[in-house]
């Protein structure tokens, strides 16, 4: 009878111990999927930052090449 009673402890702890380690395996995978979520949504901020460089890069380059403050003294001597 007692040996009927250890075998129910031990299923009940071995039962306990599968119960926590798949809690603890969902728990990383929803961490997973939100970490993988945070991720993609930086890449997709940092493509749109990137696009936004270039085009103000290109506006200030064109600015600057429109502006006399901006030219080389060589132009400038050209001009004499």
């Amino acid at each position: 009878m007692l040996n009927i009673l250890e075998c129910d402890i031990e299923n009940q702890v071995e039962l306990e111990e599968k119960t926590r380690l798949i809690n603890q395996v969902l728990e990383l995978q929803n961490t997973l999927e939100d970490l993988s979520a945070r991720v993609d949504a930086v890449k997709e901020e940092n493509l749109k930052l990137k696009s936004e460089n270039q085009v103000l890069g290109q506006y200030i380059e064109n600015l600057m090449s429109a502006s006399s403050v901006f030219q080389t003294t060589d132009s400038k001597s050209k001009r004499k």
